[in-house]
């Protein structure tokens, strides 16, 4: 075993490709920037040993960001911002609103109706559960906003962004712009209860997005997925928010091809496209496959950004019990969060009862912290966090792939139970997100 440690926390492989990623510049979804890191990818992972490695293609909705300001109506004051990703190409002038957290109690007690609405991109300490951008966004709508600003908690002038829409509509009811935390300070501050205007110029057409596949181990129909996804915003290098997690994939490729003949069943490998705008390549993955063939999801996306990982295991026992042992065995500490979250790529799949792990790292910050904003650059990520988790990672696949390890898939109606009880059923629902009939 000590070789292939050895190899992996002395392996270049996966920095180099996250070196490569941030340096494309654009990788927003549909963008030529998004298409050449996932051929990028794709060669990373067939010179890393994988077989099959390819490039599968689906269309998308299409955006690319314009000029867009937040103005001051009686001062004509233009304050910075950034429009959020599929935000419609409008303008809307009216009463701003500050919402502060913008919990969904205090869009309850508010009239919107026509209003500029703005809130702040965190929740308050007490609070139970994170209330996502889009759920914040689609209380706005439903309640009659005209128009919604997303303010940062995180200061440094750094506006955040995220893409608003729905699988169903794409494009989002009302234009949408992140500010930062100190312009929302400015706006709320000399502005509430005056009229401003938010404006928005964004190209909206048809595009096309990708996912890249690779395998190892036998030729099994039960599998382990080992996922990531490649694009990012157009803000920044996006080397948090998820070049690392797709540095993390090739890397794991590399470490597993050096133990194929350990593998008890398949390896599929599966950086996706798209995940930025509504967790689209995953989707088109979660309805071509067959789920009762994947024996669990390791989701790489937000990994490496802090030095100890930590698990989202959706109250998969058998997940939790299998990433424990393998921290007992290193000695080394990891987090796992048994509550359900349903903001990444596993979920596509998870949603369903696949068993699935959302693998990031532990973070005292609420909310993204640099990631979504102009800060998400390499110089925040360390190499030595990097080598430490793949070392972890790998040994944990090669776990789940064995007969030792039994991980059962979960019913629709436990999940939706588990999402009632866990007050998140009535966010999917507002975003357009509930798959279920009930």
């Amino acid at each position: 075993m000590s070789t292939w440690i050895s190899n992996v926390f002395t392996s270049d492989h996966g920095w180099n490709h996250l070196e490569d990623l941030v340096d494309i510049g654009n990788r927003l979804a549909g963008t030529p920037g998004e298409r050449e890191g996932a051929a990028l990818t794709r060669d990373a992972l067939e010179a890393a040993g994988a077989r099959d490695a390819r490039i599968e293609s689906f269309p998308i909705q299409g955006w690319e960001r314009g000029d867009s300001e937040v103005r001051a109506v009686d001062t004509d004051l233009t304050l910075d911002c950034i429009a959020l990703p599929r935000s419609p190409s409008s303008s809307a002038t009216a009463e701003l609103v500050d919402l502060g957290y913008g919990l969904p109690e205090d869009f309850e007690d508010a009239d919107l109706e026509g209003a500029v609405v703005m809130v702040r991109s965190d929740i308050p300490s007490y609070y139970d559960r994170y209330v996502h951008r889009r759920e914040k966004y689609y209380h706005a709508v439903t309640n009659g906003a005209a128009a919604f600003i997303y303010r940062n908690h995180v200061e440094g002038c750094l506006p955040p962004t995220g893409s608003v829409g729905t699988a169903d509509d794409p494009i989002g009811d009302i234009p949408a712009v992140g500010v930062s935390s100190e312009v929302g300070a400015r706006l709320a501050r000399r502005f509430e209860g005056e009229e401003i205007s938010v404006d928005v110029e964004a190209t909206i057409g048809d595009a096309e997005s990708q996912n890249v596949h690779a395998e190892l181990g036998p030729d099994t129909d039960e599998r382990v997925l080992v996922t990531s996804h490649v694009d990012a915003h157009d803000i920044a290098e996006g080397a948090m928010d998820n070049g690392a997690g797709t540095a993390m994939v090739v890397e794991l490729a590399h470490a597993l091809a050096e133990r194929e003949d350990e593998l008890g069943i398949r390896v599929e490998f599966v950086a996706y496209g798209a995940e930025e705008v509504g967790l689209v390549g995953s989707s088109v993955h979660a309805e071509e496959a067959a789920h009762d063939e994947i024996k669990a999801i390791v989701n790489n996306d937000g990994v490496v950004r802090g030095r100890t990982l930590a698990f989202t295991t959706h109250g998969f026992d058998g997940l939790e019990t299998a990433v424990n042992e393998i921290a007992d065995q290193f000695d080394h500490p990891v987090e796992t969060i048994p509550r359900l979250g349903p903001h990444s790529d596993h979920w596509p799949f998870t949603q369903w009862g696949v068993p699935g792990y959302h693998v990031m790292s532990t973070s005292d910050e609420v909310g993204r912290g640099w990631g979504h904003t102009f800060a998400d650059t390499l110089d925040k990520i360390e190499k030595r966090n990097l080598r430490e988790q793949a070392i972890l990672l790998t040994e944990l696949i090669v776990h789940l792939t064995s007969d030792d390890v039994s991980t059962e898939h979960k019913s629709t109606d436990e999940l939706i139970t588990m999402l009632e009880d866990q007050d998140l059923a009535e966010g999917m629902r507002i975003i357009g997100d509930w798959p279920y009939d009930a």
